[in-house]
Formats: C-alpha cells, structure tokens, sequence
C-alpha cells in the first residue's frame, strides 16, 4: 500500500441555498480547514486555532470518525493517525463547517487507506453523509456547485465563478442546522414554489451568463426557508438593506445561518464592508474569495 509519510490537506468553505436554491446550490470559499496527517501508533488530534478550541482531541473528534467511516464504507480500515489542525471556518455559523469535515475524512481516508477514489465516489458517500449536496458539493468541486440528492447519493454539477466577491457577516452566535430547520414548514403553496424554483433555475443561469446583478436579485426572491428563520435572525432584513444601498448584488441566509452572505464586485467591496462594520460593531464582517477549487492535497516532507 502506498502511503504518504505525511499529507497536509486544505478544505474550502462553503455557503449554501443562496437564496432560493434550498438544499440544491452551494459555492466555495476561500476560508479553509488545514490538517497535516501522519501515521501514529494511535489516534491524536493537535487543534491549532481558537475556531476548534475544545473539540476533541483523540479518536472522538468528528474528522476521525469521518475518515474511519468513510474508509469504512469502502471496505477498508482506517489507521490511527496525528492529526494537526486549524480551521478559518467558524463552526455552526451556516459556512459549511462540517461539510468540510466530511470531505476532509474522505481525502485521509483515500490517501492512508490507498483507495484511488475518483470524484463521483467521494460525491456518493458526501452527499450520504450530509443528507443534501449543497455544502459537499462545493467543498468538493469547488465553484458554484447545484446538485440533486437521489437514493444513492447526489447529482452535481460544477461551474466556474468569476466576477463576484462574497462579504460575509457572521454573528458572534452559533446557530444548529437542527434548530434553524425546525422553523421550516412541511407544505408549501403551489404558486411559492413555482416562484422559488424559478428564482433559482434564473439564478443558475445568470451565474452563468456572468450577470451577476440578475443572480443578486434572484438571491432575494426566496420562499423556501428565508421567510421562516427571520425570527433567529432579525438583523437578516437590515444586513440586506445596507448592502444593496452600497452597492451589493445581492444578499442571502447562509446556509442555516446565522452568517449572512452577499455578493458584490470588487469594487464594491470595500464600500460595503464598512457600512456593515459601522451598523454591527459586534459581528465580524469578511471580505471572502469565491473559489473554483475543491481539496488541496499534498505530500509534505
């Protein structure tokens, strides 16, 4: 079996729904989750950032039970591995945390385990694991990720992104994907979700035609979770409002929340940035690449 004596692998962020494509459209970020992995005699976790101050340190923390399940899942066993960390990802804040992890288990699992996945098998047991492609996708693919989970996992498509710039307001709070689903509603009318799923279908498009004042305007024209979660987030109509007045494309929930996300071009940016900064002194606003990559995987010395 042919295995590194130490691999450092890079995971992006992600945001996902942007707007009206729930659980369908997510996009990579450029904040990262680094781990540099050597073999061990037994599991141990090294965290290097205050992001995961005081998750688990031992055979416990969720990216080793990522990588010993999805080396599971493809007949192997995982080996015990040191684990160093740091993550620029904030945890529970709707950028795609544990999705990364996800991702992050597959890629150990594929290099210490010599499993030669290809893509669409990483995608398979992702998009079975998180239960939706949005956030894996991404993570995975890189760019503006718009996916359909089906019974035996998802079907993703990949598009470059070029042109946008994300600014991301993020909360000093964490919000649980279980908490902020639980607002959602079991039915929707048949007029809502037309106009959502036509939002969304126009988003994707847009993307891809480069008109990115289209996609922005599509980003706000949600019927599917927006209007339910508003009560975990009172400050989502005002973060809108001040982006667009300085310029933004648009402006959407992040994900679950609580993180707010909005596109701009570069230009923008700036402008946008410190109006956010002066109305929410207590949140911390980034300005954040979109990315076109997925994992970043390299042998070290």
């Amino acid at each position: 079996m042919n295995q590194p004596p130490m691999l450092r692998i890079q995971i992006p962020a992600s945001t996902a729904n942007l707007g009206p494509g729930f659980d369908s459209l997510g996009i990579a970020l450029g904040l990262y989750l680094t781990i540099e992995a050597s073999r061990s005699e037994h599991w141990e976790v090294t965290i290097n950032c205050e992001e995961m101050h005081g998750l688990p340190e031992d055979e416990s923390n969720y990216l080793v039970r990522m990588a010993q399940k999805a080396a599971t899942f493809f007949g192997e066993e995982m080996p015990p591995c040191h684990l160093k960390v740091k993550s620029e990802i904030p945890l529970a804040r709707g950028l795609g945390s544990s999705a990364s992890a996800i991702i992050a288990g597959i890629e150990l699992a594929n290099a210490f385990c010599d499993l030669q996945l290809d893509e669409t098998q990483k995608m398979r047991f992702a998009s079975l694991e998180e239960g939706h492609p949005d956030n894996v996708g991404a993570a995975l693919y890189g760019g503006l990720a718009v996916g359909v989970q089906v019974e035996n996992g998802a079907e993703v498509i990949s598009l470059p992104v070029v042109g946008a710039e994300a600014i991301i307001t993020i909360p000093p709070f964490e919000l649980k994907t279980e908490t902020s689903r639980s607002l959602l509603p079991e039915k929707l009318s048949f007029g809502q979700a037309v106009s959502a799923s036509a939002a969304s279908n126009t988003f994707v498009a847009a993307v891809c035609a480069g008109n990115w004042a289209l996609a922005g305007s599509m980003m706000e024209r949600d019927h599917f979770h927006e209007p339910f979660r508003g009560e975990l987030m009172p400050y989502f109509t005002e973060v809108r409002k001040i982006a667009k007045e300085s310029g933004a494309y648009g402006t959407a929930v992040s994900g679950a929340g609580p993180s707010v996300i909005t596109l701009a071009n570069l230009e923008a940016v700036p402008v946008i940035c410190q109006a956010l900064k002066e109305a929410f002194p207590n949140m911390s606003i980034q300005h954040v690449p979109l990315v076109n990559h997925g994992p970043l995987v390299q042998a070290i010395k």
